[in-house]
């Protein structure tokens, strides 16, 4: 099968809703994974919207509305935080650092689930989130269904003592 060939069926199996790993599409196309991360590179540089997750890639998502929220906790509050925001009906797309030498760092994450939430906090068990690197502050990117959505968030974030305010912060 040739390189280009190749690339077109990714970009036809990718999805938004189920991620699909570098070493999944190397066993299915017989190549490496440093292959199929160049293929991911040349469909991105070709226009395509993907996204790399800790379960692996899939397309980006156009629908709900993109809102920022703030927070501040601990690496063990981490499974509250995420339960808050998924269980609303928002997929965390991603949490942003302001990291005082390399400025900003962004971790993608494409949680839109209970199961992909305790899917990410077994994973974090084994490595300390970006959060760490700035005392619990960070920022998490959101895909809400709706303003009112967003609205809860940051209602349930609050009650739990996660939202970053001036008077936490």
């Amino acid at each position: 099968m040739k390189a280009e060939e190749r690339r077109q069926i990714i970009a036809q199996i990718l999805t938004p809703d189920a991620p699909i790993s570098a070493t999944t599409l190397a066993g299915r196309f017989s190549v490496s994974r440093q292959i199929i991360v160049g293929d991911i590179a040349l469909l991105r540089a070709s226009g395509l919207d993907i996204v790399a997750t800790p379960r692996g890639y899939q397309l980006g998502e156009s629908s709900g509305l993109l809102r920022t929220v703030a927070c501040i906790h601990t690496a063990q509050e981490t499974e509250q935080e995420l339960l808050a925001m998924v269980d609303n009906g928002c997929t965390v797309i991603d949490v942003v650092v302001d990291h005082p030498l390399y400025g900003q760092i962004t971790g993608q994450l494409s949680l839109s689930s209970r199961y992909d939430v305790r899917q990410f906090v077994e994973k974090a068990q084994h490595a300390a989130p970006l959060s760490s690197l700035t005392q619990g502050v960070h920022l998490h990117n959101l895909r809400c269904p709706s303003e009112e959505a967003f609205h809860r968030v940051q209602e349930d974030l609050a009650a739990l003592g996660l939202l970053y305010t001036q008077t936490n912060g």
